[in-house]
């Protein structure tokens, strides 16, 4: 889970081009790095400022949902650490594949409003419960590095947790994580993954720096092998590849209401995690219950016009393909109730 600052201190312009920017562009490198070194690793979003911290996306594998996500992000208020440190892990405690290792990745520019004990304790339980924690601190190092330390000293197990501070300067945020812990650590970044102009991106395209293209060849990948795939087959026609698109689709919307309505009760069955203080059972269970409250995953929200002039220029790719259609097509608007049935009927 990655958790990001939307508070107001995020406005500054003493990092390029902004607090927010530059954590938005480090978060799309954070996602890419993660996702890439792994096919099975799924990435989530939340913020932690405004009325309350608030779960945008739910652990995904979609660089769309994260971009529409941080495009949608509203700055305001201060930042509450550790009710998002929190609801971070509960997200984490339910998540599909238990065989994942657990990692909460914070970034912090702006003055935590907490002392280092408390810090600390919160620290020993995400410990206990194998929770690893990294952060990205910066803006405020000045008053929040000695706290952070606190912090990382009490959740690091075995160094599968870093504090990784950054002073304003004329350097691009992003481009320094590329070579710390974060990326290189002990999830390690994908084979030849070393970001800056060119190379080691997958397809060699920075998704932080050019999203939609990032995303077209991505989605040109996925054809090709949904292409070779069915090559192999030896039945199934277009209709029942259509079924089974619609089964997938309901499939994963079923799994993010279950996990929505899972942090809403998590606080109530403590399940073979371990539990925290009442006080904070009962904070944190209204912090979810606020975060839930109209925040259904955000869906990919790229312009298909736009995507469609980058799959007209990739050697290759057919853009009248009916698949990628679809999947830009998705973009706009999920399928109804009355859609499905619609389609079953056809």
């Amino acid at each position: 889970m990655i958790i990001s600052d939307n508070s107001e201190w995020m406005r500054n312009g003493d990092y390029t081009p902004s607090r927010v920017e530059a954590q938005n562009d480090a978060v799309n490198l954070i996602f890419g790095a993660k996702t890439q070194s792994n096919p099975e690793n799924t990435v989530g979003l939340m913020t932690m400022a405004g009325e309350s911290p608030k779960v945008l996306v739910t652990l995904t594998s979609d660089i769309g949902k994260i971009l529409s996500a941080l495009h949608s992000i509203k700055l305001g208020g201060k930042s509450n650490f550790t009710t998002g440190i929190q609801i971070a892990q509960l997200a984490l405690k339910h998540r599909q594949n238990k065989n994942q290792r657990q990692r909460v990745i914070v970034f912090i520019g702006s003055p935590l409003d907490v002392d280092e004990k408390s810090l600390a304790k919160i620290g020993k339980k995400l410990k206990k419960n194998n929770v690893a924690v990294d952060v990205v601190n910066f803006g405020e190092d000045g008053e929040n590095t000695s706290k952070l330390e606190a912090f990382i000293n009490s959740v690091n197990s075995g160094d599968n947790s870093h504090l990784v501070t950054i002073p304003p300067g004329p350097h691009i945020l992003s481009d320094l994580l590329i070579s710390s812990p974060i990326i290189s650590g002990e999830d390690g970044g994908p084979s030849g993954f070393s970001g800056g102009s060119g190379g080691g991106f997958e397809f060699g395209v920075d998704p932080s720096l050019d999203p939609e293209l990032a995303l077209a060849l991505r989605i040109s990948l996925e054809e090709e092998r949904a292409r070779q795939e069915a090559e192999k087959a030896s039945s199934g026609g277009g209709a029942s590849k259509n079924a089974d698109a619609m089964a997938v689709d309901n499939k994963v919307v079923d799994e993010e209401e279950e996990l929505s309505k899972a942090l809403a009760m998590s606080m109530k069955t403590s399940g073979g995690d371990v539990p925290m203080e009442d006080a904070e059972d009962d904070e944190v269970a209204r912090a979810i219950a606020l975060s839930m409250q109209d925040s259904k995953p955000a869906s990919s929200a790229i312009n298909p016009d736009s995507l469609a002039n980058i799959l007209e220029s990739l050697p290759g790719v057919n853009p009248n393909d009916p698949r990628l259609k679809n999947i830009s097509g998705s973009s706009q608007k999920s399928p109804t109730k009355k859609d499905k049935e619609k389609d079953r009927k056809q």
